[in-house]
């Protein structure tokens, strides 16, 4: 049964219903990533993942034939170095069990996609789990494509089934909503100076500037 388009705050994501699926982000991926800059993948899910951790979101690592197609890339794992990450055949993550069982199990609706290639291992699995009543958001700026144009097609494709295009920061600005939320305020903002560029930049200046002392007349 295809779920309901949510509107107002119920479209607003949440930690505690949300679920982070990171798809194949792996070496021969990359290798032929052209739709964006290699870093700046690497660097936009880096923090998703660090993010979901931060918030407590669940956050399941799957790889397609990784003996072939190589370990899942080391900034990721890194953040969850005890996680083993699912191994595939199959293309369409959603068919795979050993995914979609523990995705059934957490109870949660709100599940998050990122991965390499958004045309073929992010569509799929986003669309047929659309299908069956999730709120299937996929991270743009954490997947990527064989050209801009298959990307952008891939994400014109999926809106077309309700699923919603949206960046990183876009999800942790939700997750977090309110700067008052002080146990998980003061983790994200570091996140924020190590990951979002000259926003981070300006953040760490504007810590300097507090921290310095006015001159006495």
């Amino acid at each position: 049964m295809p779920n309901i388009v949510k509107r107002g705050l119920d479209a607003l994501l949440r930690p505690e219903d949300s679920i982070v699926v990171l798809i194949d982000h792996q070496p021969f991926q990359f290798a032929n990533l052209n739709s964006h800059e290699p870093t700046m993948v690497i660097n936009a899910t880096t923090g998703l993942a660090k993010a979901a951790k931060i918030f407590k979101v669940p956050t399941i690592l799957t790889t397609v034939v990784e003996e072939r197609g190589g370990f899942i890339i080391k900034q990721i794992q890194d953040v969850y170095p005890a996680q083993k990450p699912i191994n595939r055949t199959w293309i369409n993550t959603w068919q795979d069990p050993a995914v979609t069982e523990v995705v059934a199990k957490s109870g949660r609706k709100q599940l998050i996609i990122a991965g390499l290639w958004t045309e073929v291992c992010v569509a799929m699995p986003a669309i047929q789990a659309a299908a069956e009543g999730y709120d299937v958001f996929v991270v743009t700026d954490a997947s990527g494509s064989v050209s801009k144009e298959a990307h952008d097609m891939a994400v014109r494709r999926m809106e077309q089934h309700a699923i919603t295009p949206i960046n990183w920061v876009a999800v942790v600005s939700e997750w977090q909503r309110d700067w008052a939320r002080l146990e998980t305020a003061a983790e994200l903002a570091g996140l924020m100076m190590e990951h979002t560029g000259a926003t981070g930049v300006a953040y760490a200046w504007e810590q300097q500037l507090l921290a310095t002392p006015v001159p006495a007349k």
